[in-house]
């Protein structure tokens, strides 16, 4: 199993807009997701969002990263999270501290 985990930070007074709209996530960004096994969660501390993914293959999940809709996806998260310097929002990876059971490699 391949999974990968990530931290962004939300803008003042946006994570109702960004609880919103994932929990009305757009049906193409959902089919990527389920034609390619990926499944995520998001947490949440303070003004952190900590994103964790799990896929079969990490092949797989890079399939689902190449969906055409993604790139509009990411667009409109810019509204709710952190920009980084060059107009996209602040996605940092998470090193693997730690694995267990199915998440060992």
């Amino acid at each position: 199993m391949f999974s990968i985990a990530y931290v962004m930070t939300l803008r003042p007074g946006k994570y109702d807009g960004y609880k919103n709209a994932h929990d009305n996530i757009w049906p193409e960004i959902a089919r990527s997701m389920r034609n390619n096994n990926v499944s995520i969660s998001i947490y949440r501390f303070e003004n952190l969002l900590f994103l964790h993914a799990a896929a079969p293959t990490e092949s797989d999940w890079q399939k689902s990263r190449n969906d055409p809709a993604l790139a509009n996806w990411a667009n409109y998260m810019l509204e709710f999270l952190k920009p980084d310097g060059t107009g996209g929002a602040v996605f940092q990876e998470l090193p693997e501290t730690f694995a267990f059971g199915l998440f060992e490699s």
